[in-house]
Formats: C-alpha cells, sequence, structure tokens
C-alpha cells in the first residue's frame, strides 16, 4: 500500500521545467559573420552562441536579437520574453555607438580621422549610453524576473601580425571596446544582472592574429566585416556564457 502511495505521489508531480532561453540583442548576439546566415534583415545564423548554448542544454529558444538593433529596438524584443523563460541574455550598446560608422571610417580614411571618430564615440558610450542601456535593461526586468546575462563585445585587433590597420588604428578601436565594456559591465551590475565579459578570451584572437575568432574586412557579404567567425561563438561567446551561467546556478 506504501509503494502504491509513493507511485501516486510521483506520478502527481510535475514534470522537470525545460529551460528556455531568450535570445535579445544585435548582430553579435545574431550570429552575423558566423556563417549560414539567414537572407532576411536580422542575420540570425545557427552557429550564433544562443543556438549553441540552447543545443547544448536542451533549451528551446526564443532567437530575437537582430542585426543593426539599438537599445530601443532590443527594448522592444523584450516583449518576446515568455512566462516560461529561464534565461536571458542581452547583447547591445554597440550600434548606439555607432560602430559601423567607426569602423567604415577606420578602414577608409587616416589615422587621425579614425582617431577622431572613435573619441566621438568614447565620448557617446561615457555620457550616453548609461541611460540608454538603463533603459533597456530596466524594460528587460519588467518582462520577467529569471536570470539575465548580459554578454559584451571583444577588443577586435590583435597585435602579433601585419594588418590592413594601423597600429594607432587597431589602439583606438580597441579602446573605444574598452570603454564599452566598462560602461555595460556597470549599469547591467546597477540592475542586478550577471556580466560576461569576452575581451579576455578574444585577445589572442582578434582581427590580424595568427587564428582570428572576429572577420576582417568581408567584401561579400560586406556586413560580416569587424563580427566573431563561428570559432568566435563556439570558443569565445559560448564558453563566456556557460561560465556566467554556471557562477549564477552557484550562488
Amino acid at each position: 500500500m506504501r509503494m502504491l502511495a509513493v507511485a501516486l505521489v510521483m506520478s502527481l508531480a510535475p514534470a522537470p521545467v525545460a529551460p528556455e532561453l531568450v535570445a535579445l540583442g544585435d548582430s553579435y548576439a545574431a550570429g552575423l559573420g558566423a556563417g549560414d546566415e539567414a537572407t532576411d534583415d536580422c542575420r540570425r545564423s545557427p552557429h550564433a552562441y544562443p543556438e549553441l548554448w540552447a543545443r547544448r542544454n536542451g533549451a528551446s529558444l526564443v532567437f530575437a536579437a537582430c542585426a543593426g538593433a539599438r537599445t530601443g529596438e532590443v527594448a522592444g524584443q523584450a516583449e518576446q520574453i515568455t512566462p516560461s523563460a529561464t534565461l536571458v541574455t542581452i547583447t547591445a550598446g554597440g550600434n548606439d555607438a555607432g560602430f559601423g560608422d567607426v569602423m567604415t571610417t577606420c578602414t577608409l580614411n587616416g589615422d587621425d580621422e579614425c582617431v577622431q571618430r572613435v573619441d566621438v564615440a568614447v565620448r557617446f558610450i561615457k555620457d550616453e549610453l548609461p541611460g540608454r542601456l538603463d533603459a533597456l535593461y530596466g524594460a528587460v526586468r519588467d518582462r520577467t524576473k529569471t536570470e539575465v546575462v548580459v554578454l559584451g563585445y571583444p577588443r577586435l585587433f590583435s597585435f602579433e601580425t601585419w594588418c590592413l590597420m594601423s597600429g594607432r588604428k587597431r589602439e583606438a578601436v580597441n579602446r573605444a571596446a574598452d570603454a564599452l565594456a566598462e560602461v555595460t559591465a556597470d549599469r547591467a551590475a546597477a540592475a542586478g544582472f550577471t556580466y560576461a565579459d569576452v575581451r579576455q578570451p578574444f585577445d589572442d584572437h582578434g582581427v590580424c592574429a595568427e587564428e582570428p575568432w572576429l572577420n576582417g574586412l568581408v567584401l561579400v557579404p560586406v556586413d560580416r566585416s569587424y563580427h566573431p567567425n563561428r570559432a568566435g561563438h563556439e570558443s569565445g561567446y559560448l564558453p563566456a556564457l556557460t561560465a556566467a551561467t554556471s557562477l549564477i546556478h552557484a550562488t
């Protein structure tokens, strides 16, 4: 009789909740540059870190990230967060800071023009971006109480080998990446989110490294330029997200 009662209780116990990842963000989250991208405007790739994490963890995926998205548009993506979400990821802010224009300026113009454009971006990152990130993170928190991991951006350039970009340009662009990482980490912490810094894993694998995890200038299609390639998502972003979620579960 006791065994029957135990079996009955077990049969009535709710099944474990399957994990659901909701991935928000811009082209770095969408996986533009990783290959096999969709041909629509969002340019999502099956090799993007949200896809990789979901497959590895047996999770369903709400893939809302979209190439070109700024923080206000990513806040709109937050409407796709469902009550069953168990994890939300965000990579955003680079488009607000003019990432595309910075790289176009630095690719087509001289050192002085590149440095000046980076200086403008850094001022924006420090003065304007914090408020935009606060608004985005607030919109996400209004939608869910689940754990949120904010993944940052890598420094783009390494210095080991000859490069199309001069050393001065590379230093300037990397300086902007550091400013972006510092501000994003600060605002993520203020929102109570976990920040995953990907700069260190990418440091020996930037553009112009012997084994780059980032695309350099790509002529066709040009929008893959200066974005993580497949190795960048597999060996850079995925381990950073895995470490961040492990840290959350350990606390």
